[in-house]
């Protein structure tokens, strides 16, 4: 290998665990404010405020209610036969649902669920005929050979009602991905990070691909207006440095952060990458104009259009939508067993110490938005401190004789259901901080400079770092970075499993109340 191509090759865990070293090395104290996003950029980040669909979550809906529309033809096929029995007609229902899973995994195989595909469905329906006819045809000579196959004209009648459902629902979501596409709904969102020629090219790239879903928000770039960045890059304006874009990404719902930087330039990419990390989107490190020898499994593409993948936006479409479900589900469980529980909390407050029952604190959210947090109110009411900057400490004269109870057994944490139900927070996650929460006279973040990087999911009634002991007041640096590793810890490794352990392990750890007061 020439040494040119050594200079150029980049290895993208080997970036991703340097990053990881400067935040292990990063020296305690006050931290670089983040820049006030200006005037321009703020309006900008206010356009792309509203949530969007991303092209995977669209594609797995209509693939769900694809498969959901043929099992009612096929039960409203086997309704006109009448069913001896209810054996007869759960034995048809299997059937159906086998004959539309089957016909879902080969439309599947035959690429029928590519944007490209449901764009332009007239160039793909002979496709997703013979998946049906495949289907129809094999399960229908399985049936054969048991009581359940159905008279011919009803047979026939389900084939056909198969293959008009199939077009028409093609043709639908061909007009409604085209109106999306126009409207913004369905799209990926980026910003190019780095200006002049480099982005100029990218732009170009990515327009150039007759199916790009990438929508660019804007160009952010630390150099100044010159020949080399340009206020206006392939028209596309600079809206700010790298550190306003921080800030522009928390205002807006960004998808992805594409940097528009030689791969050579390592040093540049790792301060950069060290920065925007903290976020919750994909970031990706263009690569159509380099002579890369990409790592495997470590590249996507946008089109044809190379991209590193340096970070991974966490729960990512289908994952969000299946912790949102969990969230509900075991959110109205828990309230429908702990009510009469809470009633005795309130009337517990409420009666020993004057004031409201519910302590509300603005605490950090989700990408660092502040939200209202409940509790049952622990503190009398003229001492209590909405802040944080005091924490609570052992014996802390603050603290009512109720509230001691219920802040060692955490039964005072019980209203945080109601948040989860609302979405403000999640059953598992990091657990929110208040916003103004600091250790002597130092705010989190000036102790581990990756603080912010736990705000890249939901904060959590419950997590990781609570079942592994790290309850209580944080009063130290350790025990700060010890529950920002975990918390970290918990977000590359999520899982519904791991959200379980979790629900299930909460109660067992919360017996030990030693740090708890």
């Amino acid at each position: 290998m020439s040494e040119p191509a050594k200079q150029e090759e980049l290895d993208v865990d080997a970036l991703r665990r340097k990053v990881a070293e400067f935040y292990d090395r990063s020296p305690s104290g006050p931290q670089e404010p983040v820049p006030e996003l200006n005037a321009f950029a703020r309006q900008i980040a206010e356009q792309f405020r509203d949530i969007n669909t991303t092209p995977s979550l669209l594609i797995g809906q209509f693939r769900l209610f694809e498969f959901l529309l043929l099992t009612v033809i096929g039960l409203l096929a086997g309704l006109f036969s009448g069913f001896d029995g209810q054996t007869a007609f759960f034995l048809h229902l299997l059937v159906n649902v086998t004959l539309s899973a089957l016909t879902v995994l080969f439309i599947q195989v035959a690429d029928g669920y590519q944007i490209p595909t449901l764009r332009l469905p007239r160039r793909q329906l002979h496709r997703m005929l013979i998946a049906w006819s495949a289907a129809f045809l094999l399960v229908q000579g399985t049936t054969a050979l048991t009581d359940l196959l159905l008279p011919a004209g009803q047979l026939i009648g389900w084939y056909i009602a198969g293959i008009v459902t199939l077009i028409v629902l093609r043709l639908t979501i061909a007009f409604g991905i085209r109106n999306w596409s126009r409207n913004g709904i369905m799209e990926r969102r980026a910003v190019i990070v780095g200006g002049g020629q480099p982005a100029k090219d990218l732009v170009r790239a990515l327009e150039q691909q007759a199916d790009n879903d990438i929508r660019i928000c804007g160009i952010f770039d630390d150099r100044g207006s010159s020949a080399r960045s340009p206020d206006m890059v392939a028209g596309y304006p600079k809206l700010g440095t790298f550190g306003e874009l921080v800030e522009f990404a928390r205002l807006a719902r960004i998808d992805m952060l594409i940097i528009a930087l030689p791969a050579s330039a390592e040093q540049r990419i790792l301060q950069l990458v060290k920065k925007l990390w903290v976020l919750p989107v994909d970031i990706r490190l263009a690569a159509h104009a380099h002579r890369l020898r990409f790592r495997p499994r470590a590249y996507s593409h946008v089109g044809t259009v190379p991209m590193l993948d340096i970070f991974d936006k966490p729960l990512r479409d289908w994952d969000s939508v299946a912790k949102r479900i969990f969230d509900v589900a075991f959110s109205l469980i828990a309230l429908s067993l702990l009510w009469p529980v809470m009633l005795g909390c309130a009337i517990a407050v409420k009666t020993t110490s004057k004031g409201p029952v519910l302590f509300v604190q603005k605490r950090h959210g989700f990408n660092n938005e502040v939200i209202n947090v409940l509790k049952f109110r622990s503190m009398y009411t003229e001492l209590s401190d909405p802040t944080a900057k005091r924490a609570v400490t052992k014996n802390d004269p603050r603290v009512t004789p109720v509230g001691r109870f219920l802040r060692k057994s955490s039964l005072d944490e019980l209203p945080q259901f109601i948040n989860a139900l609302r979405g403000e927070l999640s059953l598992v996650g990091p657990r929110p901080h208040a916003v103004h929460a600091q250790t002597g006279d130092r705010k989190y973040v000036d102790v581990v400079e990756s603080y912010f990087a736990r705000h890249r999911v939901k904060p959590g009634v419950t997590g990781w770092a609570q079942i592994n002991g790290l309850r209580g007041e944080l009063d130290s640096d350790e025990k700060i970075r010890a529950r920002t590793a975990y918390d970290l810890d918990y977000i590359e490794n999520w899982s519904l499993w791991l959200d379980l352990k979790i629900l299930v392990l909460t109660p067992i750890r919360l017996l030990n109340t030693e740090n708890a007061y």
